[in-house]
């Protein structure tokens, strides 16, 4: 489903302070899998899966999706490619304050034009499905951590991603929250998504429910084929 030929990304390039990210990365991401992305701080797990999701393109190298090339598309297409194609779990959340929950979740799909009825109704059937129905008026504030969580999940499926990208997602979850988390991760991609997570907790990619691990280290595969659990 994606595929990744020689990408790479360099920050400041050309600069004393020259970083290179990602460094000429290949890959092949099958479709309706859970891949872990593993490595230490500044490996470049956070910034492959930017790249991934088209919130940044790559200094050089090309990406395909579904065979087709996204690397070059105009920003207008890319990003409404990102809308359609990619859900988001960031790893601070990234809710908005004196915001409700609901509000939270609809919002990502203001910008494709659905009526506002029907935007509504979906949000509240993945906060119901989510364990989150009653808490649809409150404040994000007042929310637990793994309230705040099950919010991010419900606004980044509000649009049906074909694609669940998350950047270390249990970061800040004691051990329980993060089991109930990866069994979250398990149901989707029983439904068919494919699940991409940047983490270095073991709870994460020694779920039974992830099918792949890249380790990553200095922007690079740490051997030509990672491990496939």
């Amino acid at each position: 489903m994606i595929e990744l030929s020689q990408v790479r990304k360099v920050f400041h390039a050309g600069r004393p302070n020259e970083h290179v990210a990602v460094a000429g990365v290949s890959l092949t991401l099958e479709a309706g899998r859970l891949t872990v992305f593993r490595g230490p701080s500044g490996s470049g797990k956070t910034t492959l899966l930017s790249l991934i999701g088209c919130m940044t393109r790559p200094t050089s190298g090309r990406i395909f999706l579904q065979g087709r090339e996204i690397t070059s598309l105009p920003l207008p297409f890319l990003t409404d490619l990102r809308r359609r194609t990619f859900g988001f779990i960031f790893q601070q959340f990234h809710l908005l304050a004196k915001v409700s929950v609901l509000e939270n979740v609809m919002l990502p799909a203001y910008p494709l034009g659905e009526s506002y009825s029907a935007l509504k109704s979906r949000a509240l059937s993945w906060l119901e499905r989510l364990g989150l129905a009653a808490k649809a008026a409150a404040k994000v504030e007042w929310l637990s951590g793994g309230e705040a969580q099950r919010v991010a999940i419900a606004r980044a499926l509000i649009n049906g991603p074909q694609v669940l990208i998350a950047d270390e997602p249990t970061a800040h979850l004691d051990s329980h929250l993060s089991q109930e988390f990866m069994a979250l991760m398990a149901d989707f991609k029983t439904a068919g998504t494919t699940i991409l997570i940047a983490s270095h907790d073991p709870l994460v990619h020694e779920a039974v429910a992830v099918d792949r691990v890249v380790d990553l280290r200095d922007g690079r595969l740490v051997s030509p084929e990672s491990r496939i659990c």
